[in-house]
């Protein structure tokens, strides 16, 4: 994968900027940024995102003029809305990662899945950017 964008944010903190490094892009963890693995192999690259306690429908993952958009936004209440808590720690949640896809992908046939908390897409190269088997050339 070539470019991560970053998640805006309105005011970033100026140690963490200068001390975090972002060579690679993404790399920075901010609390509400999931992590991600990004994996290429020979035929496709895969993408891991550690997402517990969400279920596939929370999720949003768009293609547009070659950047992925993975997003969310949920918000889980509690049915019993008359419990007296003495501390409440659940709430709104949302994400959005955002990838600019290199030209070797095949943006039609990227597939997801969600499981055990992690959300696996599949991201196939396009059969021109393959590698070619090897072929001995004879000597005429």
């Amino acid at each position: 994968m070539s470019l991560v964008k970053r998640n805006n944010l309105m005011l970033p903190n100026l140690m963490t900027e200068f001390f975090t490094p972002d060579w690679f892009g993404g790399m920075e963890t901010y609390k509400n940024v999931p992590a991600v693995n990004i994996i290429e192999n020979d035929k496709d690259f895969a993408l891991e995102l550690a997402l517990p306690g969400f279920v596939k429908e929370d999720f949003n993952i768009e293609v547009d003029n070659d950047v992925l958009t993975i997003s969310s936004e949920v918000e889980r209440e509690t049915e019993a809305k008359e419990d007296n808590y003495t501390r409440r720690e659940f709430r709104k949640a949302s994400f959005k990662r955002a990838f600019t896809l290199p030209e070797t992908v095949n943006t039609d046939t990227i597939n997801a899945a969600y499981e055990n908390g992690i959300l696996r897409l599949t991201l196939p190269k396009k059969e021109e950017s393959l590698p070619k088997p090897k072929r001995l050339i004879q000597i005429g």
